[in-house]
């Protein structure tokens, strides 16, 4: 086994997760009220292609994290981890200046105009429902990962092991749903980029 590479301090380690999840929670949701109107000289969306890429090397750091513990090697899980949680931070970046830059696109909105028509709702049939399916599920398990994600980062930090693991077995599944849906939904909402 590991040795902690932090001291352990509950209540300041539960205080400052309880805080960075509220903010990146509040600047999410205050992100669908806000679109910054500027001219980059290129396409915004290469933020939302990015942030696919980021989700699905994400996703393989995620299993190959797991088979390392499975045989382990618990420095190869701790280093895939630490890498799965900096490539989070970048996409978080990434997500916030998509959204801010770009605006929300609709599902179906074929000819660009914020507006879904009947026609348009037709014309892509039965896939919008599993689109919704996926988004929905997506976004509610990415809302409340996050504390989950540093809580569970935190119990291996301070080398407190049989706690990482009891939460580990909830966070992973949870994590790896999040990352791979991310590129779906990207992979599915990119024809009705404007």
């Amino acid at each position: 086994m590991l040795t902690a590479s932090i001291n352990k301090n509950d209540k300041k380690a539960y205080w400052i997760i309880g805080v960075f999840s509220a903010i990146v929670f509040t600047v999410i949701i205050l992100l669908g009220r806000v679109k910054l109107e500027l001219d980059l000289g290129f396409n915004v969306h290469i933020f939302a292609a990015a942030n696919a890429y980021i989700n699905t090397t994400i996703a393989l750091l995620l299993v190959a994290a797991l088979v390392a513990v499975k045989q382990n090697n618990h420095l190869l899980h701790k280093k895939l981890m630490m890498g799965a949680l900096i490539l989070s931070i970048l996409f978080l970046v990434s997500y916030i200046a998509h959204h801010l830059l770009a605006g929300d696109a609709k599902f179906g909105d074929s000819d660009h105009d914020g507006i879904v028509t009947e026609a348009e709702k037709l014309a892509v049939g039965g896939i919008r429902n599993l689109y919704y399916a996926i988004l929905i599920s997506h976004i509610f398990l990415a809302t409340i990962i996050l504390p989950i994600i540093l809580l569970t980062a935190y119990r291996a930090l301070t080398a407190e092991f049989p706690q990482h693991k009891k939460l580990a077995r909830i966070t992973w599944p949870l994590w790896f749903y999040v990352a791979v849906t991310g590129p779906i939904v990207y992979w599915m909402i990119s024809p009705y980029y404007q």
